[in-house]
């Protein structure tokens, strides 16, 4: 004997109609489920480009940042340079003071107190650089106020003795040419034989005519 236990159709429609509305709602949560992950998608594709210009901007005020730190490096470099620039020409400037100082030093220790009006030789000094090499320095100077130019001649002469004979010798190539207004430093050196031996220096001044005009001499 089969017992088969029978459901009544409307029971079935429902059952089916059950089944099929659970197939729906799960089709259509699996909808905006889709729409959900695309649309995170979405936002995250905005995201990244977002960040790619955000990116881009700092990367461009790095190099920016680089430039300026490069500039600045070549201006410090710039300075450093001037500064040593500066410090040679400061240096320059001492030397050339202390040069100053020393010739004023000459001046004041070798001019006489006074002197008469017109060419004067106001110094003269004279020292031995070595065998057969003499070095002079003079200074000649016109006195008065306003005196014009003097145009003339000045010779070096050396005097003394040479193998126990009198000897004398002028500078090489004889007076040279003299143009004074206020005041002309000379110096220079003159040659002589070495087993020569000098006593006495002498500094003259002549005029275009021939005449001297200004002596002095020093002795070794």
């Amino acid at each position: 004997m089969i017992v088969r236990s029978h459901l009544p159709w409307p029971l079935r429609w429902a059952v089916v109609a059950l089944v099929f509305g659970f197939s729906a709602a799960l089709a259509l949560w699996a909808f905006e489920f889709g729409k959900s992950i695309a649309g995170l998608d979405r936002d995250a594709k905005a995201e990244l480009a977002q960040l790619r210009v955000e990116v881009s901007k700092l990367r461009e005020e790095r190099e920016g940042a680089q430039s300026i730190a490069n500039t600045a490096q070549s201006l410090l470099k710039t300075e450093k340079v001037a500064q040593e620039h500066l410090t040679q020409q400061i240096k320059q400037v001492e030397s050339e003071n202390l040069a100053l100082k020393a010739d004023l030093g000459f001046f004041e220790r070798l001019l006489p107190a006074s002197a008469a009006d017109g060419i004067n030789v106001r110094a003269l000094q004279a020292e031995a650089k070595g065998p057969g090499h003499l070095r002079f320095q003079v200074l000649i100077m016109q006195i008065g106020r306003n005196p014009p130019e003097f145009v003339g001649r000045y010779d070096i002469v050396l005097s003394g003795t040479l193998g126990d004979k009198p000897w004398t010798i002028s500078q090489p190539g004889g007076p040279k040419l003299l143009q004074v207004k206020q005041s002309a430093r000379l110096e220079g050196t003159v040659n002589y034989p070495t087993d020569a031996v000098v006593k006495m220096v002498e500094v003259k001044v002549t005029d275009n005519k021939g005449g001297v005009r200004a002596t002095q001499t020093v002795k070794l």
